[in-house]
């Protein structure tokens, strides 16, 4: 019923629509499912829809706690399941966000992009926080916050990023996300998610998010993250003065990992 696969190490489940019982419940599906030590401790739950010819493909993200939300490494990762389309470009709304997905090799290996979200409202935004910090903000379908630091190593994330990401200024809360450049048009990353509570792998938004800052900073429009994650991820960028961005892609590897069936001791059907 469920196919498992992971973008840039981040880990998400997958369930055709047509596959769900009537009685699907997405926030308490993502809840029990993604449960670490009683579920598969997955980075967020998708419903995929049935691709329909010359409509954009439908699918519906939920995070660890519940909360329906934009997720682009998931997002990426979908494409690469059966039953997808199958042409290079294709055009998406996710969570209610249009995006474009891209299927295309480099060297000898299968890549997935995809173009975020543009327009009004998206983009760099003023920062509503002082810190000591070089820091940018950014919304990208969700909110994120990008700091610069000296050694990404050295920051004890758990504890440095809820009172950020929980912080007044931001009433909805924010990804946390910390960036140490190490070349030109190269930097680490990591990164703490609300509605995960906790440090993932790699958060594809905030990997956006931060390679725009940087392109508005160093004036580089092409950058090469490395996440906590074994695989980096690569971001191009058209950024406009007024911080907001076009054919902001970001792009890496999908790995399908396996298909597995919800034990009805979950209590999910």
């Amino acid at each position: 019923m469920l196919t498992i696969a992971s973008a840039s190490g981040n880990v998400f489940a997958f369930a055709w629509a047509s596959d769900l019982p009537p009685s699907f419940d997405g926030p308490k599906w993502a809840r029990t499912l993604c449960a670490r030590g009683s579920g598969l401790g997955l980075d967020g739950l998708f419903r995929l829809h049935a691709p329909e010819p010359g409509l954009p493909w439908v699918m519906e993200h939920w995070d660890t706690d519940g909360a329906f939300s934009f997720c682009s490494n998931g997002s990426r990762a979908a494409l690469a399941l059966d039953g997808a389309p199958e042409s290079e470009f294709v055009e998406v709304i996710s969570s209610g966000q249009p995006i474009r997905l891209r299927r295309f090799t480099t060297g000898h290996q299968a890549r997935i992009g995809i173009r975020m979200p543009e327009g009004p409202g998206f983009g760099l935004k003023p920062l509503p926080i002082q810190l000591k910090e070089p820091a940018a903000f950014g919304f990208v379908g969700n909110p994120q916050l990008v700091i610069e630091v000296e050694e990404v190593d050295f920051v004890d994330l758990d504890t440095y990023a809820p009172q950020l990401s929980h912080h007044p200024a931001f009433p909805e809360g924010t990804n946390v996300n910390i960036l140490q450049p190490t070349g030109k048009g190269t930097a680490r990353i990591r990164s703490w998610e609300r509605g995960v509570e906790g440090e993932t792998l790699c958060c594809g938004t905030g990997c956006a998010v931060a390679a725009a800052w940087m392109a508005q900073r160093r004036g580089i429009s092409s950058w090469k993250l490395q996440p906590r994650g074994g695989d980096p991820v690569e971001v191009t960028v058209d950024l406009k003065e007024d911080g907001s961005w076009r054919e902001l892609w970001l792009s890496g590897r999908v790995r399908i990992i396996a298909a597995v069936t919800p034990d009805a001791s979950l209590g999910l059907v």
